[in-house]
């Protein structure tokens, strides 16, 4: 990922509410086709951060770019630049009156001037790389956990964004669910050269599919490790990060004494 040009930049980025600061001093470039992890315990930042990435809030200071461009500016709105990226919120935020194909055709209706027939096309599509071929006329009651997941996914898709960001996308899911949707964010990467940034405190999805993560930590409220999740586990001799990374895990890697 070295050699892929930054398609993400955070500088100096601190996240605050009025005057109580949540996280300061974030600085990270994240590559093109990359999947960046931004990890840690409960209520360190992390969907702030999320939050603040996609245009819901300003960062106290610092800066957020996309492709050099920023974020928040006085020349335009973060809605200029947020057409860009798709989002999965934890529940999947489906409309619980629409049917899946309807959810996923109305950013297409809102934001393109494509016809119904062509719509109803690339919901097909979607649902299909997603794995629900077949569940068009399916409301989101009617499914499961993990295939609301998946739905949500193919909405956030639907525009056919850059960057996908997912907000905790295993809570909630049982173990199989779980990493087939680990494997399909893994997909997403490798065959759409998708850049995909995941908030997450799972450990296994976070071996199983970051190629660098960012820990925050909650005691300093700063980010005190940014590297790829086995590397950080060999090497860093950060006490919460270590906690962190085996916290009841026997089954990654572990430095030799």
């Amino acid at each position: 990922m070295s050699d892929q040009p930054s398609r993400i930049d955070l500088r100096g980025v601190e996240l605050a509410y009025g005057s109580y600061v949540v996280m300061r001093d974030i600085n990270a470039s994240i590559r093109r086709g990359e999947v960046f992890v931004i990890m840690g315990g409960s209520g360190c930042g992390k969907s702030t951060l999320l939050r603040a990435m996609i245009g819901l809030m300003p960062p106290a200071q610092g800066e957020i770019r996309y492709d050099g461009e920023l974020l928040f500016s006085a020349d335009r709105t973060p809605d200029d630049l947020a057409r860009r990226f798709g989002v999965l919120f934890q529940g999947g935020a489906l409309w619980s009156s629409m049917t899946l194909a309807e959810n996923i055709a109305l950013p297409l209706e809102q934001y393109t001037r494509l016809k119904p027939a062509e719509i109803r096309q690339v919901v097909r599509h979607k649902l299909a790389l997603v794995g629900l071929k077949g569940f068009e006329d399916y409301r989101p009651a009617e499914i499961s956990g993990g295939m609301k997941k998946r739905a949500g996914l193919a909405r956030a898709m639907a525009l056919d964004p850059e960057i996908l960001f997912f907000d905790e996308p295993s809570a909630g899911l049982d173990p199989l669910s779980s990493r087939r949707l680990d494997e399909l964010i893994l997909q997403l990467r490798d065959v759409l050269g998708t850049t995909v940034v995941v908030v997450t405190h799972e450990l296994e999805s976070i071996f199983a599919i970051a190629d660098t993560a960012l820990f925050l930590n909650a005691q300093t409220r700063t980010p005190t490790a940014l590297g790829n999740p086995h590397e950080l586990l060999k090497h860093s001799t950060e006490p919460a990060v270590r906690a962190f990374l085996t916290r009841g895990e026997s089954s990654h890697e572990t430095p030799a004494p």
